[in-house]
């Protein structure tokens, strides 16, 4: 073997042993680190392990979409947790930004802290899919990627969310039950969906939707896009209210206190209303209750993102970690509301009430949330 020879085959040698030293987590054998918190979504679901390296690390969160309260409180959140004592230590540099509903300017920006060097990035997924590229890059340079709320159809990262199927499932049984009890097994449903193109709004409507074909009853069914935001939701549930007349029933996937308003406005009967865990909207199912307003407030928490942010940490830290983490569906009916325990009278109406996650030591309270603001941190 000639001395080029022999040099471009240790070039070679080296070139493989680099990236087989970053090309990704290792699938291992669980149980996983911290299980209280970190739960597996399932018994099928694998395990991950990244090498452990030396702290503090330097973390993004790439949020997509900023138009509505629950992304402008997870911002919050984001920001409030990065200071938390149980945290601030572990993170040397913090950085957020909002890149809008464009899948490209989202991929764009997470490649960018790739390429900066950062240890580890957050995500609420624009779209399922698409992100291919982006997960090799992130595995050659050893980042961690944490998709959550929105998340992927990959089982490549780790992931964090609440299981928007059952979410949709037990928004429909509610107001199904609630409808039995009157005698009412048919009849007109508006179902108000959240952003289009987003894993969360598909599976939420496959969850509603599912439960309406197997109850057997012959349900009329109009949808409407509410982008999970109190104005727009208002707004297009008074112009459905204007066309399609009364409704038996209504399915929020968010934006609910609006949901309310807008039946309000129009003299709408108080009907079962299943909904999101906005402070207004359950101030006004409290209020409303007797009245017909027999609903369900599940709760989607901005908080999801303090989670993601400690699932990243450990999982820079060497700990093995589910590849997809389940946190459990936050429920409030009707008849569970108390003022001070899980709902606010003097929160504003867009404060999101789920915002505690004791297994996970995630306890952010409602000031330090609110006193931070949603501009990015570049």
């Amino acid at each position: 073997m000639t001395h080029r020879v022999k040099l471009m085959a240790v070039a070679a040698s080296a070139l493989f042993a680099a990236s087989a030293a970053f090309a990704g987590p290792a699938v291992v054998e669980g149980p996983g680190a911290n299980p209280s918190c970190f739960s597996p979504w399932d018994d099928s679901t694998s395990y991950l392990k990244w090498d452990a390296r030396e702290g503090p690390f330097r973390i993004a969160v790439v949020n997509g979409f900023v138009g509505n309260t629950w992304r402008i409180q997870m911002i919050k959140t984001a920001k409030a947790f990065a200071q938390d004592p149980t945290i601030a230590d572990r993170i040397s540099e913090f950085k957020v930004v909002s890149t809008g509903t464009d899948a490209p300017a989202q991929l764009g920006a997470i490649e960018d802290f790739i390429n900066q060097g950062y240890d580890a990035i957050v995500t609420i997924a624009v779209s399922p899919d698409g992100f291919d590229r982006v997960i090799r890059l992130a595995d050659r340079n050893n980042v961690v990627l944490v998709p959550f709320d929105n998340v992927l159809d990959t089982e490549k990262v780790m992931q964090v969310n609440e299981d928007q199927l059952a979410m949709g499932r037990a928004y429909a049984t509610h107001v199904l039950a609630e409808l039995a009890a009157i005698g009412k097994t048919s009849g007109k449903v508006l179902e108000v969906r959240g952003l289009a193109g987003n894993s969360v709004d598909r599976d939420r409507s496959i969850g509603i939707n599912t439960v309406l074909d197997e109850s057997g009853g012959n349900w009329e069914r109009i949808s409407v896009v509410g982008n999970w935001d109190d104005g727009t939701a208002q707004k297009v549930v008074a112009d459905a209210i204007a066309v399609h007349g009364e409704f038996d029933a209504v399915l929020a996937q968010g934006g609910t206190t609006g949901v309310v308003r807008a039946m309000l406005d129009a003299g709408h009967p108080m009907v079962p209303v299943s909904g999101e865990a906005e402070n207004g909207f359950r101030k006004l199912m409290a209020e409303h209750a007797d009245a017909g307003l027999k609903g369900i407030s599940i709760g989607q928490s901005p908080g999801l993102v303090a989670i993601a942010m400690k699932a990243a940490v450990s999982a820079l830290e060497g700990n093995v970690m589910p590849q997809l983490i389940s946190v459990p569906l936050p429920t409030a009916t009707y008849d569970e509301l108390k003022d001070g325990k899980n709902f606010w009278t003097d929160l504003p109406d867009n404060f999101f009430t789920v915002n505690e996650f004791p297994p996970c030591d995630v306890n952010i309270s409602g000031p330090a949330i609110m006193a931070q603001d949603e501009a990015d941190v570049n």
